[in-house]
């Protein structure tokens, strides 16, 4: 009887396991509806895939061929290659907080917070959208790259390791669009202060030229960058005998990290976009 009694009452373990799926499908729901804005509106990757391949066609077949890297760090090409690929993740991230302005004006957003969702897996899910976005946006500029002759690591656990790090720098820009939606409330606000914060972002990264070669000034932003570890970790990923200047559990670390603060402060001031 008491064998039973016992197992009739679910444990702790099964209830920990029992919150965390709940909260994933929370999370997947809010991404599956991301992705439906997607299919209804394809013609947006292929707008914004524009950018990025004129990026790599302009900057990877230009400067190539001004030798303006060491020579023990191989092409041009293929160390900017990966920078394109993060800055292109980052650029259809850093937008992520228009599409909330416009939820809150079709009166979706309010019906989201008034639901017993948590706001973390609000902004998980968002993130989520955003990287699926970067996700396909990786696989056409991974298709340039190697017709352009970049030499793309086949393996397949090295492209497990490249869509983790879209997924992580996605949901970075993402949150802090979120942010900024939430303290600006306002469309042109927010696409103006993404413009804004993007360009300096990209410029004061590793993405375009190696730390080693800046300036001490920017080397030092180039480390608080968090753009700086996701095109770290593409690199050492995504192209063979690349050179990076962290290991990749530094990049993901790092990642990690600020992701997890930068939810946090999105799910904090969430609710202010409808105040």
């Amino acid at each position: 009887m008491n064998r039973l009694a016992t197992a009739a009452v679910p444990s702790h373990r099964e209830g920990i396991t029992g919150e965390v799926l709940a909260y994933g499908r929370k999370v997947f729901a809010i991404a599956e509806m991301e992705l439906w804005k997607l299919l209804h509106d394809q013609w947006d990757i292929v707008t914004r895939s524009i950018q990025p391949v004129l990026w790599l066609l302009l900057f990877g077949g230009v400067f190539g061929r001004l030798r303006v890297l060491p020579a023990e760090m191989g092409s041009y090409l293929d160390f900017v290659a990966p920078g394109i690929l993060a800055q292109s993740v980052m650029t259809i991230s850093i937008f992520q907080g228009i599409s909330l302005i416009w939820e809150r004006d079709q009166g979706t957003l309010q019906k989201f917070l008034v639901s017993p969702m948590p706001r973390t897996a609000l902004v998980l899910g968002k993130s989520m959208g955003s990287a699926l976005r970067g996700t396909i946006q990786a696989t056409t500029i991974s298709l340039l790259a190697l017709l352009m002759g970049v030499h793309l690591n086949w393996n397949p656990l090295a492209w497990v390791g490249v869509i983790a790090l879209v997924f992580l720098g996605a949901t970075f820009f993402s949150s802090l669009s979120l942010v900024i939606a939430a303290l600006v409330k306002h469309r042109e606000r927010v696409q103006g202060l993404g413009q804004l914060i993007m360009m300096p972002v990209f410029f004061a990264s590793n993405a375009l030229y190696p730390v080693a070669i800046m300036p001490g000034y920017v080397a030092a932003v180039a480390l608080f960058n968090p753009l700086s570890y996701m095109v770290d970790g593409l690199r050492g990923l995504l192209v063979t005998g690349s050179v990076t200047h962290f290991p990749l559990w530094v990049n993901l670390a790092m990642l990690v990290a600020v992701d997890a603060l930068m939810v946090w402060v999105a799910a904090r001031v969430f609710p202010r976009v409808v105040h």
